[in-house]
């Protein structure tokens, strides 16, 4: 559809920011959704955020906020009055609230603090004491609660009282009167149901789809997947209910592990940015990405060292360096290939502790079995294909010799970097490390020496060189 037909709300909300036209923005923000507003807040100028914020109000900017990079909310927050953040953080639901409190400076949190109510700070407080990418970091208290000694009736009159707070009625826990976890309903449950009927009759009880408050974000989002729930319920030690992670919350969980992961493959280090690439600073990028290239050059000395080390058998046979690149990447891409793999099944919850053996055997037959196919297709083409291009051969060699010498330095390669790759996320996760860590840049190093020296042992041994 041509522009002139067809205008984007975001287009015209950047338009009025610029024209500093107040009732434009606000008549614009109140139709858009929060995510939206985000996304724009992002984009427009830096000396136009206070006006934005300003203008659509601490009520409209609450969920707006939540949206925000965790760099940029302590200065739109530093935008309203002491009131108008009175209003902003009621506003907001628990979970969002203390997911702000955590993103800004320590300073800044004990001023916020104070601008709660009493029960609201009691409440955010008792949920700052678990770290952010815990199950209680990302925890909402504002659920359906019932007990199980009511009836349907006094259990409706409950939820009624509390049903602008709570996030979700779609699952109703149901706690003993010492609030410890027994099971849970839909809220489908009462409706059809007499008003007499004990809410022990038709609850079902709740098995292992539960989590402790002090796991790993990860570990809860992989279970709701697992389980196919709605909400998960999060419970300290004594099973106490304290909170539930509901499904949006585990989207949001698993994109910021997965960013993680993928960033951690392709060696870049340090706290994942919530920033758009373009928002993202150049400082930051080069100080995430310096260490592990600057590591992983130091590193790849070591294949220079190799080269000069066997840099006679090249001389005698310089065929050989046809296939040296090919042999040294077929490692590192079966090593790859053999880490993202461990790495995803860990994940997963699929490769306990224990189980290395299993995994080690199965990755070295595997690898076997993709380096045997490699070193057949490449003996292949030694005898088949290069006898057309008339290379020049020392004195006494066949191309018979150079092809065996190919094909057991290629199966020794992938085999040996198949096995390796599998193995050292498993090393990492019982030395306490985040298997991710392990990323294919760095077997990609390890496996290029290691592969050069196969590849010139091998020739060698072979060629009687």
């Amino acid at each position: 559809m041509p522009d002139d037909e067809a205008t984007l709300p975001l287009d015209e909300l950047m338009r009025a920011v610029e024209a500093e036209d107040r009732s434009a923005v606000r008549a614009l923000a109140e139709e858009m959704h929060y995510a939206d507003l985000a996304q724009a807040y992002q984009e427009i100028e830096e000396e136009k955020h206070e006006l934005f914020l300003k203008t659509i109000g601490p009520e409209k900017a609450a969920d707006m906020i939540v949206e925000l990079p965790d760099t940029m909310i302590e200065e739109a927050l530093d935008a309203f009055s002491p009131s108008e953040l009175k209003v902003l953080f009621h506003e907001l639901s628990d979970d969002d609230r203390v997911d702000i409190l955590q993103d800004v400076g320590d300073e800044a949190r004990l001023r916020f603090l104070g601008l709660l109510g009493p029960e609201d700070e009691e409440l955010t407080r008792s949920l700052l004491k678990y770290e952010h990418d815990t199950a209680g970091g990302r925890m909402t208290t504002l659920i359906g609660r019932i007990f199980v000694y009511q009836t349907v009736k006094q259990a409706i009159e409950m939820l009624r009282r509390g049903q602008e707070s709570t996030e979700t009625l779609s699952r109703i826990f149901v706690v003993d009167e010492k609030g410890r976890l027994l099971g849970k309903l839909r809220f489908r449950d009462l409706a059809f149901n007499t008003w007499d009927t004990p809410i022990r009759d038709i609850m079902r009880e709740i098995g292992p789809e539960r989590v402790l408050a002090t796991a790993d974000q990860e570990e809860a989002a992989n279970m709701l997947l697992k389980y196919d729930l709605i909400a998960l319920p999060v419970i300290d030690e004594f099973d106490h209910l304290l909170g539930i992670i509901t499904h949006d919350d585990a989207m949001e969980i698993l994109q910021e592990e997965s960013t993680e992961d993928i960033e951690k493959a392709a060696g870049i280090g340090g706290e994942q940015s919530e920033e758009t690439y373009l928002n993202t600073t150049i400082v930051s990028q080069f100080r995430r990405r310096a260490g592990w290239l600057t590591g992983l050059a130091f590193v790849s000395l070591l294949s220079g060292y190799v080269m000069m080390r066997f840099g006679n058998i090249l001389s005698q046979v310089f065929l050989l360096s046809l296939f040296l690149p090919m042999v040294v990447a077929a490692g590192g891409n079966t090593g790859g290939q053999a880490s993202t793999m461990v790495i995803r099944a860990m994940s997963l919850g699929e490769i306990g502790p224990g189980l290395a053996g299993e995994v080690a055997w199965k990755e070295l037959r595997t690898g076997f079995f993709l380096g045997a196919l490699l070193g057949t297709c490449m003996a292949l083409f030694t005898v088949l294909l290069l006898p057309f291009f008339h290379l020049p051969m020392p004195p006494g060699m066949s191309l018979w010799k150079v092809a065996v010498a190919i094909a057991v330095a290629l199966t020794t390669q992938v085999t040996s970097a198949t096995f390796l790759g599998s193995l050292l996320p498993l090393g990492a996760r019982a030395a306490k490390l985040d298997p991710a860590v392990v990323s294919a840049p760095a077997i990609a190093a390890i496996v290029d020496v290691s592969g050069m020296v196969i590849y010139f042992s091998v020739a060698r041994a072979i060629l009687g060189l």
